[in-house]
């Protein structure tokens, strides 16, 4: 019996997974939530501004009633948000590939990665898995009309409103997702290409007025003072720390993400490290991709993997969570995978091996880390 688990382990580490996602929710609840908090008490009481979109949700709720912003609201609702991405995730999966004992490595690859979900369960309450909860809703509606292409502006400008950086982090995934799953799948015409561009002209101009409006236009004793007024425990000033990112112009971040370069920079040997350990999945997309019937279709789907991927350097560039940006970088390369899974192909792609040692291996490491981090690697 030893020997078996040894050469086909995917159910055994499959379990292990699902133990380290506990594990890493146990320890994060014990973690002050600085930023994830200060989001849901920041809304638009003080007109239009950058990064106040849940806050300004949570108040629908709170601003009418005697009840405060309470901490562990934070672990309720990103653990919501958690469960709800998993399950969306696990439907689009089985969508997509089916749960059989020849998809599992595939599954625990993906799933099991330490830039996926465990990653997700470390950031809970943080703003990034909104945009892939969302993108995998595209991934998961029909896609023959014009409501789908609306669906994507309107998924697009939340995120820009929830966080504005999620132009460059999950929109051009988005934009991807609609051109698979519309564009080339139902083709294009003047109507459904001019109704493409205005949504991204408006999403842009939307992330434009964010970044470069939506400071906040009081002092910031004067906002300081309005969040005390929304907590739960005003005493928990530390909490409210992370104030001044609703006043730092776009030139103090690229000016502290180029300072701390030197010491970040130290992280890039182990992302690649990572990213090398997926290489079993990273040749399935491969494959999957020279598998397309169309020529076009393989030239655009790598052209778009390139653009997400400049995006994610540009992000580099300007704000230094190096760790979150990899991993939601790895994370999008998943979901265009499912989207390339969508094309017509002249063949099928062989998927991951099941009894491969090397592959084993590689899931079995993947498996036992944990979690890759918001800033450093770890």
């Amino acid at each position: 019996m030893t020997a078996r688990i040894l050469q086909n382990p995917w159910r055994l580490l499959l379990a292990i997974n699902a133990i380290v996602i506990v594990g890493v929710f146990v320890h994060k609840i014990q973690l002050p939530p600085y930023v994830p908090y200060i989001h849901l008490i920041v809304d638009y009481h003080f007109g239009f501004i950058k990064r106040a979109l849940i806050g300004a949700i949570v108040a629908l709720f709170t601003a009418k009633v005697p009840v405060k912003v309470p901490v562990w609201l934070v672990f309720a609702l990103g653990g919501a948000t958690w469960l709800a991405t998993s399950a969306l995730y696990a439907r689009l999966f089985q969508k997509t590939f089916g749960f059989t004992a020849k998809t599992l490595p595939l599954f625990v690859f993906i799933a099991g990665s330490p830039f996926f979900l465990k990653n997700f369960m470390h950031m809970l309450g943080h703003f990034v898995i909104y945009g892939c909860a969302l993108a995998i809703i595209l991934l998961l509606m029909p896609a023959g009309s014009l409501l789908f292409v609306a669906a994507a502006a309107l998924f697009s400008i939340i995120l820009v409103l929830i966080h504005h950086i999620h132009l460059l982090m999950y929109v051009p995934t988005i934009i991807t997702i609609v051109v698979v799953r519309h564009y080339l799948t139902y083709g294009s015409n003047r109507s459904n290409v001019a109704f493409g561009a205005v949504a991204v002209l408006i999403i842009s101009a939307l992330f434009f007025a964010a970044q470069f409006l939506g400071t906040m236009p009081i002092p910031e004793a004067d906002f300081v003072a309005y969040l005390k007024s929304r907590m739960a425990d005003p005493s928990r000033t530390d909490l409210l720390q992370f104030a001044y990112i609703w006043y730092q112009p776009l030139a103090k971040e690229i000016a502290d993400t180029w300072g701390r370069l030197p010491r970040n920079i130290l992280g890039v040997p182990v992302f690649a490290l990572l990213i090398w350990l997926h290489s079993p999945l990273w040749r399935y997309l491969a494959s999957l991709i020279g598998a397309l019937a169309s020529a076009t279709h393989r030239r655009l789907v790598v052209a778009a993997m390139v653009g997400i991927s400049l995006a994610y350097v540009v992000m580099f560039a300007m704000v230094f969570d190096y760790s979150r940006w990899i991993s939601n970088w790895a994370v999008c390369m998943f979901l265009i995978l499912h989207a390339v899974k969508m094309l017509p192909a002249k063949q099928e792609a062989a998927l991951i091996p099941a009894e491969d040692q090397r592959t084993n291996l590689f899931g079995l490491m993947l498996t036992l880390i944990p979690r890759v981090g918001i800033v450093r690697p770890f």
